[in-house]
């Protein structure tokens, strides 16, 4: 699916216009281009299923690390940061940190490809929890690997600029598959590794 720029140049103008102002002021005269070329940029992973993505960032790598499915050696890329946009509000989810794990199944991700799927995963109208999801759907499938988790912490405008306006309030999601889901062990030591600084 294409981001229809058009479309979304025509719909801010009336917007524009809902609000009381004149699109064809100096200051808004070029608003509705900017905004569309805005959203073509951050809403760039509605282009793709999250299948596309995990095929466009799964490059690996087999190496004599002696990984393997009985191993429990964790591969953690922390503190990603990343944006995103409230489907409710459209509003700016904002100082998000990802945090990524995973347990090498017989070959490694490519570390940079790990924080384009978190990138990728973002760019759409979500939910803070939803992204969490598709981040470990997506690893799951470019890594091979079903032990993944995601940890993000993240702030929402929603809540901060507007409503409750609460700005010190953050939001933390975790997302657990395979064994990080099922063994307290493995827990414990992706927690470990989250704290240590």
């Amino acid at each position: 699916m294409a981001i229809d720029k058009e479309a979304i140049r025509e719909h801010i103008r009336g917007i524009l216009i809902a609000l009381g102002d004149d699109p064809d002021r100096e200051g808004l005269k070029e608003t509705p281009d900017r905004v569309a070329r805005m959203y073509e940029e951050v809403f760039e992973g509605m282009n793709y299923t999250n299948h596309e993505i995990a095929q466009m960032f799964n490059k690996s790598f087999q190496d004599d690390l002696a990984v393997g499915p009985e191993r429990k050696d964790i591969v953690l890329v922390r503190d990603i940061p990343i944006f995103s946009y409230c489907e409710h509000h459209i509003a700016l989810m904002y100082d998000m940190k990802v945090s990524v794990a995973y347990i090498p199944n017989g070959r490694v991700l490519g570390l940079s490809k790990i924080a384009r799927i978190c990138d990728m995963a973002a760019k759409r109208l979500q939910l803070q929890e939803r992204i969490g999801s598709d981040v470990a759907e997506i690893m799951t499938e470019a890594s091979g690997s079903s032990d993944v988790a995601v940890i993000i912490h993240g702030t929402h405008s929603c809540m901060s600029a507007r409503g409750i306006k609460k700005d010190a309030a953050s939001t933390v999601t975790t997302t657990l598959r395979g064994r990080f889901e099922t063994d307290t062990a493995l827990q414990n030591q992706l927690y470990m590794m989250l704290a240590a600084r």
